[in-house]
């Protein structure tokens, strides 16, 4: 059985490669009534996800992933909790910086998302 770091990161990797390529397929990897909040907007469902996230506008994404943090969460064998830190570029916009928070539950033989939090990372001069 793989320890919560190496789950959190093959998460990472598997997340953002499917990002990067399809995001219509992301929906997959949430519970059908987790919960996204992304850049404050906060939407919940499969479909609501779903279309929040083929929504954005932008054509082509790449993710940088600078660190994987993860936890385990105590009061549910296998759950875990994953923040990400790094640099997200956008077709020819300049890249910025972005923090994403998941928690990620065992169900039925798989892991998945049940909470999702995503901020760019932007500062005001």
């Amino acid at each position: 059985m793989a320890s919560p770091q190496e789950l959190g990161k093959a998460f990472s990797e598997t997340y953002y490669g499917t990002f990067s390529k399809d995001r219509g397929a992301l929906f997959k990897y949430y519970h059908p009534q987790a919960m996204l909040t992304f850049e404050g907007a906060q939407v919940s469902g499969h479909e609501a996800i779903n279309q929040k996230l083929t929504s954005l506008p932008f054509q082509q994404v790449q993710h940088a992933v600078t660190t994987v943090d993860v936890q385990p969460v105590p009061a549910c064998e296998g759950a875990i909790i994953v923040q990400i830190l790094g640099q997200l570029k956008t077709d020819n916009d300049p890249p910025h910086g972005f923090v994403q928070a998941f928690t990620i539950f065992p169900i039925n033989g798989s892991h998945l998302i049940v909470n999702d939090m995503f901020r760019l990372v932007l500062h005001n001069a």
